[in-house]
């Protein structure tokens, strides 16, 4: 009886950590399911980030505080997007990456050149998620008072601007330098060659 008695609290204890454990697979599950389904609405998903970023911006000019969350999240951004415009591979440092003096670059400058997608460092999907969550976790800050810390904010936006013109002139250099864009274009669709034929036998009988 005795045993039975000591044995029962350790079996609800161990329930009640398996529950709760179900839980969190289950929204762990839920939400990966979410961002699956949300991975081709490309549009929609920046409306939704545009639309977190802009209650940030609302929430800092509204109560004038907080510009020192403001200008982490705005480095932070920079970042993520400077890793959104370089290629995965950087040419400076491939070692099977063409001369200067070689003909053609090796990523695609030019619409009539052999397709080559340009491959990112930073996706588009990641990068979007990163922007989401992180505009998210400064939104979430903005209600605590411990991060609003007294700033003189015109430094902070002079600092900002200086950064991102100097880190846009670098990165702009490099596309200069390995002759490429940081984008992809549509990939040239060929006709058939029935088709091709049919149509000039279509334009011959017309005559």
């Amino acid at each position: 009886m005795m045993n039975e008695d000591i044995s029962s609290p350790s079996t609800s204890s161990s329930g009640g950590s398996g529950g709760v454990k179900k839980f969190f697979i289950r929204l762990s599950q839920t939400y990966q399911s979410t961002l699956d389904r949300s991975t081709p609405h490309t549009q929609m998903r920046w409306v939704f980030a545009g639309f977190v970023l802009l209650l940030f911006v609302l929430r800092i000019f509204l109560y004038q505080g907080w510009y020192i969350i403001c200008y982490a999240l705005g480095i932070y951004h920079l970042n993520l997007f400077i890793a959104f415009l370089t290629p995965k591979i950087d040419p400076e440092f491939d070692p099977y990456a063409q001369d200067e003096e070689d003909e053609g670059p090796n990523l695609p400058t030019r619409s009539n050149e052999e397709f080559r997608p340009f491959i990112r460092r930073l996706p588009e999907f990641k990068f979007w998620l990163s922007v989401t969550k992180s505009t998210a976790i400064g939104l979430f800050c903005t209600f605590f008072d411990f991060f609003n810390v007294p700033v003189f904010w015109p430094i902070l936006v002079m600092y900002f601007i200086t950064l991102f013109c100097i880190t846009m002139k670098r990165q702009i250099k490099h596309m200069i330098k390995y002759k490429y864009l940081p984008f992809t274009r549509n990939k040239p669709r060929y006709q058939r060659v029935n088709e091709s034929a049919g149509a000039a036998s279509l334009g011959g009988n017309s005559k």
